[in-house]
């Protein structure tokens, strides 16, 4: 008897709740997560900063490495940014078993088996980006940038730096995400070459064409260097061949599903 997806049809309103349910779950772990965030909050800061500070000693700019805020509230709210994108980081097993869940019951016996695995390599490559964006990325790009500053021309004239809080944690958290997210390629190329949107022929003839948009990506997500432009795309290049590697391997378990039917 071949597979099938759950004999049941959910109705719209069936859907609708389970649908509310899963969300649910889901904000529900991003604020336990938020909190959890929050009481360590000043251990995330000096972490996230860790890069900023390398850089500065390591550029001899003068002083301390300091971060700045205009207003009173304003590291509150800074505070507030890193405990709620934290908080996001935390819960993202979980909302994206809940994800999964939400769409399991019109997959086949064998689509649901993935679960896990889709819940633990994502969240795996997307820790696997970040890390690697604070740990190679970003005290390459802290450099270059912190290095416009000191003397200017012969007058004595001297450029120095006031990074203030808020800025500084706009910028490392879309850094972070942004790392992370294309991280998730083979997740990606998974998928659709499960759902037969691409197959490895496709992505082998794409090749050199993934080569450009990765320094474009790269160019746009990264500081305006070309160092750091490189730190990602080469990464993200060869996440590329390893999806093609992945794409192959679904192609062909497929050829031979469909020579023993």
């Amino acid at each position: 008897m071949s597979e099938s997806p759950e004999a049941h049809t959910m109705t719209f309103w069936e859907h609708l709740e389970e649908l509310r349910s899963r969300i649910v779950r889901a904000l529900f772990a991003f604020l336990i997560g938020t909190v959890v965030c929050w009481i360590y909050r000043e251990k995330l800061l000096t972490w996230l900063t860790k890069p900023f500070i390398d850089a500065w000693n390591t550029g001899h700019i003068g002083g301390k490495a300091a971060l700045h805020f205009p207003a009173p509230a304003s590291l509150f709210v800074a505070y507030v940014k890193i405990a709620i994108v934290g908080g996001l980081v935390l819960a993202l097993p979980v909302i994206l078993y809940q994800l999964w869940a939400f769409v399991a019951p019109g997959l086949y016996a064998r689509e649901k088996r993935l679960g896990l695995p889709f819940v633990v390599s994502s969240c795996l490559l997307f820790a696997g980006g970040g890390y690697f964006g604070w740990k190679i990325a970003f005290p390459v790009a802290f450099q270059y940038l912190l290095g416009f500053s000191g003397p200017v021309g012969t007058e004595g004239f001297e450029v120095k730096p006031t990074v203030m809080i808020d800025d500084y944690i706009e910028f490392v958290s879309r850094m972070l995400i942004a790392f992370g997210a294309v991280f998730e390629l083979p997740v990606l190329i998974f998928f659709l070459s499960l759902a037969g949107v691409v197959t490895h022929k496709h992505l082998l003839k794409f090749f050199r064409y993934f080569i450009v948009v990765a320094f474009v990506v790269a160019a746009v997500i990264t500081p305006p260097d070309v160092t750091s432009q490189f730190l990602l795309a080469i990464p993200l290049i060869a996440l590329y061949g390893l999806s093609i590697g992945i794409a192959w391997a679904v192609d062909r378990s497929r050829a031979k599903t469909a020579s023993s039917g």
